[in-house]
């Protein structure tokens, strides 16, 4: 076997060398990432500077870099809490979140990458019992819980907005009361319900009997003037139109000049 030329070795190391080099220092930082840089000889994480962008970089193989996903993202939280009157209320919620882009460095520096385990979820379960704490049941399962999802979101906002993480929302997903409480606030809602129907039939029927009492009262004055207008010679005088139309008529009858009580004709005859 053949020995390699003695310039062999040497350029042969370098050239390993320079490969482990270029792998230790190139980067690719992902879609919807950024990157933190720790220079080992240069102070630790870098804060006056931006965060490490999207893309290929070159870093100097001693130093490091702490990717974080900048997008929003988030994460779900299922809470035991009690109501103003001491009960306890299940709450399943969730928040929309990212880490505040220019102070990445602070966040890594401070906080560290699991700042979201650390911040972010205590404070949540912090903000949700002083909430739900100011409401009673009746207020959290019926008309309350956009309120509480806002004050929770207002209260959360607070503190992880120093903690340099962007709260973007706060979604309260579902309340859950004891079995014993949610029953009898149903029955309180049916009973309320079923309290409006009656009071409003009663209403309809009191309007119904009012329409009636009107159209009556006004036919009854339409009578009044009607009779009051009616002498005994237009009665006679409409009695001989009416005659005069009827003798026209085809039909076979029979007149009797001034033969009725009031001295009308009368018309006798079935055709």
């Amino acid at each position: 076997m053949e020995k390699l030329p003695k310039i062999g070795l040497p350029i042969l190391i370098l050239i390993v060398i320079g490969i482990v080099f270029i792998t230790k220092s190139t980067l690719t930082i992902g879609s919807g990432e950024a990157g933190v840089l720790y220079k080992t000889f240069g102070g630790g994480v870098v804060i006056d500077e931006a965060p490490l962008g999207e893309g290929f970089h070159l870093i100097a193989p001693w130093n490091k870099v702490i990717v974080y996903e900048v997008r929003q993202q988030e994460v779900f939280e299922k809470m035991q809490v009690l109501s103003s009157n001491g009960l306890e209320i299940k709450l399943d919620a969730s928040a929309w979140f990212q880490p505040d882009y220019s102070k990445l460095g602070l966040l890594h520096q401070q906080k560290g990458e699991n700042y979201v385990a650390r911040v972010l979820l205590p404070t949540i379960r912090s903000a949700a019992r002083s909430v739900v704490g100011r409401y009673t049941p009746e207020q959290l399962y019926s008309s309350k819980r956009d309120a509480i999802q806002k004050e929770i979101f207002e209260e959360t906002q607070k503190i992880v907005k120093h903690e340099h993480i962007q709260l973007n929302e706060i979604l309260v997903r579902d309340v859950t009361l004891p079995t014993t409480i949610k029953e009898a606030i149903e029955r309180k809602l049916r009973q309320e319900q079923e309290s409006l129907e009656y009071e409003f039939r009663i209403e309809k029927a009191t309007k119904e009997a009012e329409r009636q009492r009107i159209d009556a009262e006004g036919k009854a004055a339409a009578n009044i003037i009607l009779s009051a207008s009616l002498t005994d010679k237009i009665l006679k005088e409409k009695g001989i139109e009416a005659t005069l139309q009827l003798a026209k008529s085809p039909n076979a009858k029979v007149v009797v000049i001034g033969s009725s009580k009031d001295g009308m004709p009368l018309i006798l005859g079935n055709q």
